[in-house]
């Protein structure tokens, strides 16, 4: 029998493609996922390692710590005196002392080269030897005094700088021009994130990040035989309670781990997309084994008459399966480890570069990808086996192409309402509950999934009925015959549509959260938006300096400004502490929409609070309430409510007070943080309006600033970008999905071979058999795309019920244009997968199709 199976494999090449490439493509998204997350996650874990190369014991400040009365005590950070003693000990061969921070650098235009979270400064610590072991110069040196910096490699060259030139670089207030005294390569993660790296002398780098004479990190070598516990053990005592000690392997394989934590989120997110393309492919491979199953019913029922029982017939079937899954799985395995390659090198396209190092295929990857494969394909063909091995041999003699019975129906439409019910029912109940739903809704829509694909074969007689008229009507009899050949068979019609409708479920529902999302964030910024500029630090999502504020009051043409400051009080006696908002409070009236409740926004100015509405109605308070205040530094005082206005959840903390009270009470002499400044121009946004405020804070590469338009687009192309990588991941389901289609209707052509010779002989012409078979492809397409939208829509209703409390003027949006688009792409799916199949059908000898059994 297994000898059987082999000729069997080998006899049906065409046929079995199908089935190998959509398990190909499934394998091929696992494993490439897997070694892709592989190879980078030991790339840079190796690259993490290099750094700590030679180091013995790393120590880190967390700065001064908060007593019980929120004071700071202790000292910023790890002090030349706790340096000079840490040297001192017997077993160090050397310890340097190192400051970090945001650094970042402009272009010759002014413009910041690299990703602004990844933008950082450092000094430059030279050992005996005069150099730095983390740094490799390939020009010039090291920074040897104020005014120079050295910059990476790659930020030189993107800003096209040589050793001698003038650079501009800012941290959070004006840019400074530093002379380049050296280029050099390093490990750094930062840099290979796209981002870039500035040195500075040690005194100059303390300054601008903590302090004089003080560090945030400790590296410490070791003499030759000297152990490093030994070392921690000493140094633990010296650094005190503010600071965490760890060995220099110890601290390597941390942010080994942090590495691998970091890897899984985009790993879960590609395995989910993987799993999806192979749930899609099942039904492909389903159809594939029930059509060679038909094929060879006859032959089967032979074997059954020679002597074979049910089980060999069951067994010879499966083992097909076995060898198509193995090979494919194979194929798949390789294509996968090409893709990783693929993805590696396309992470270039994002200014972010990957270490170099071998590529990782893990005895996992490959036990799961062969594993995975062969369980997919086996599980696809388990129920055409059944189904055949339970065929008499003297009926399956007697019809090659037995209907399935009504017991059989039946039954299947009550299991598939049962399970569509229970899922629709908990899609609801987790709407219903609210932001902890989302769960409920998930397992909700998994369940109505499972089930609609149950009924699609009691679904598709009415939905192709409805359609049945206007194919008759617009194609003539070339319509009505492809209406009733896609209601012939409605089980394979139904595992068919299943695929598109999968596909179009997910599609549509990330579509309407994403447009809905983005209109709302849209309505939040013309709602509430007055300011001509949003003047922030970019994507440092850092504080500007506050010498930021006078700078921008004192620029041409400017009529209003406010900055947006960020603090914290206690808000009673032992409650936690509330984010409070500091505005001016003069001109905020002229830059946000306050739409006030009641009171006046003008007692801000007389020192009392704002409170949002919803803040209001939670802790009890109106205008004229007293709240029991205690700020940053531990003192307090009795505010009184001044106005109470519509919550701007999004830009505005529920408690708004006056930035210059708020500046008042920053502990230990901290600068106020001051996040974001909104600017109102005389004549609106121009770009002379502009050009005034860059030169106004010298030209700062950091900052940005953003008009309302580029704020709508800020939040609008984070959307779609999202989206647009979700339509790709789902666009390998949709392939699986044509190549469904193509089977589907190859079984059709092949169970209708004498009905297509008969209609030829009677006048139907080649065009016209072409249509026939083009329009079935399409109804049985859009009729998968139709159930996809109505479930995607459903679901997306349900998600954004669980979320629209967070989101200020959500309201749901249907985007009838992407549902058009999903619509027509469905179509162009169903004419394109009937290319081959039609052109086989008019091809056919109408005589010998005719005498065909």
């Amino acid at each position: 029998m297994f000898r059987t199976a082999l000729r069997n494999v080998l006899a049906h090449k065409a046929r079995l493609l199908m089935t190998v490439l959509a398990v190909v493509l499934g394998v091929a998204f696992v494993s490439g996922t897997l070694v892709f997350t592989d190879t980078v996650g030991k790339a840079m874990s190796n690259q993490s390692a290099k750094s700590f190369d030679g180091v013995a014991v790393s120590v880190t400040s967390y700065g001064a710590s908060r007593n019980d009365e929120g004071v700071k005590e202790g000292e910023p950070g790890i002090s030349q005196k706790t340096l000079d003693k840490v040297k001192a000990l017997d077993g160090v061969d050397s310890a340097s002392g190192r400051v970090h921070g945001f650094a970042a650098v402009g272009d010759q235009d002014g413009k910041l080269i690299g990703n602004g979270w990844s933008n950082t400064g450092a000094n430059f610590v030279p050992l005996k030897d005069g150099k730095d072991p983390r740094y490799t110069f390939s020009e010039g040196n090291g920074p040897a005094k104020a005014g120079e910096i050295a910059l990476d490699k790659e930020t030189a060259k993107r800003g096209k700088y040589t050793v001698g030139d003038k650079v501009r670089v800012a941290d959070n207030g004006p840019a400074k021009e530093y002379t380049l005294a050296g280029v050099f390569t390093t490990e750094d993660g930062a840099v290979n994130a796209g981002g870039s790296l500035v040195l500075f002398d040690t005194p100059t780098a303390q300054q601008l990040y903590l302090k004089q004479g003080f560090y945030d990190e400790l590296a410490v070598s070791a003499k030759a035989g000297a152990s490093a516990d030994r070392l921690l053990t000493e140094i633990k005592p010296l650094v005190g309670k503010d600071a965490k000690a760890q060995t220099g392997a110890a601290l390597a394989a941390e942010q080994a781990k942090d590495i691998e934590r970091g890897m899984s989120s985009m790993n879960q997110m590609l395995l989910t997309f993987a799993l999806i393309s192979l749930f899609v492919g099942v039904f492909l491979i389903y159809n594939t084994f029930t059509m060679l199953v038909a094929q060879r019913t006859k032959e089967l029922a032979l074997l059954r008459a020679v002597g074979a029982n049910r089980g060999q017939v069951k067994r010879s079937v499966l083992a097909e399966a076995l060898v198509v899954g193995v090979i494919s799985s194979a194929i798949g395995l390789i294509g996968g480890i090409g893709l990783a390659v693929a993805m590696r090198s396309a992470m270039g396209l994002f200014d972010a570069k990957i270490p170099a190092g071998p590529v990782v295929v893990a005895p996992l990857t490959v036990a799961a990808a062969i594993g995975i494969g062969v369980l997919v394909t086996m599980l696809a063909a388990w129920l055409p086996a059944r189904r055949t091995a339970k065929i008499s041999p003297v009926a399956a003699m007697g019809s090659a192409h037995l209907p399935a019975s009504s017991k059989s129906l039946v039954l299947r439409n009550s299991i598939g309402g049962a399970v569509t019910l229970l899922g629709l029912l908990a899609i609801l109940g987790g709407a219903m509950t609210g932001k902890d739903g989302k769960m409920m809704i998930g397992a909700g829509a998994f369940l109505t999934m499972i089930g609609i694909i149950i009924l699609l074969p009691a679904l598709s007689r009415p939905v192709i009925a409805a359609v049945r008229p206007l194919l008759e009507k617009v194609f003539g009899v070339a319509g009505k015959l492809a209406a009733q050949n896609a209601v012939r068979n409605p089980r394979r019609t139904a595992v068919t549509a299943a695929s598109l409708a999968i596909g179009l479920t997910l599609v549509t529902a990330l579509s309407v959260l994403g447009i809905t999302m983005g209109k709302a964030i849209d309505r939040m910024t013309t709602d509430n938006l007055k300011a001509d500029y949003k003047v922030s630090m970019g994507d440092t999502f850092g504080n500007m300096d506050p010498s930021v504020l006078p700078a921008l009051q004192k620029a041409p043409g400017v009529k209003a400004v406010s900055p947006l400051q960020t603090g914290f009080v206690q808000l009673g006696e032992g409650k936690e502490y509330q984010d409070v908002s500091g505005v001016d409070p003069a001109t905020i009236g002229q830059l946000l929409n306050f739409d006030l409740v009641g009171g006046q926004l003008g007692s801000l100015a007389k020192g009392e609070v704002a409170v949002s509405d919803k803040a209001a109605k939670k802790d009890g308070l109106s205008v004229g309430s007293t709240l029991k205040v205690t700020f940053d530094d531990r003192k307090k005082a009795d505010l009184k409510v001044g106005a109470v206005y519509k919550d701007m959840e999004g830009m505005l903390s529920p408690y708004v007070m006056d930035y210059g009270v708020l500046a008042g009470h920053s502990a230990d002499g901290e600068k106020p943080s001051m996040r974001e400044v909104y600017v109102k121009m005389d004549g609106g946004a121009s770009d002379k309006a502009e050009q005034s405020l860059v030169d106004a804070l010298g030209k700062n590469p950091a900052i940005t600033f953003a008009t309302q338009q580029d704020i709508r687009n800020e939040m609008g192309g984070l959307i779609n970008t999202a989206l647009n990588i979700m339509y790709g991941l789902l666009g390998m389901a949709l392939i699986i999905s044509v190549l469904g289609v193509v089977n589907t209707l190859a079984m059709s052509v092949y169970e209708r071979t004498q009905e297509i010779g008969m209609l030829r002989a009677i006048g139907l012409d080649r065009g016209r058999v072409k249509n026939m078979i083009r329009l079935e492809a399409i109804v049985i397409a859009l009729f998968g795309a139709v159930i996809g939208v109505a479930l995607g829509t459903f679901i997306a209703w349900a998600v954004g019920e669980t979320i629209k409390a967070s989101i200020p003027n959500y309201a749901l949006v249907i985007p009838f244009d992407r549902i058009a688009i999903f619509m027509l792409l469905a179509g162009i799916v169903g004419a394109l997968a009937a290319m081959w199949p039609a052109r086989s059908a008019a091809r056919l000898n109408m005589l010998t199709a005719i005498k065909t059994e």
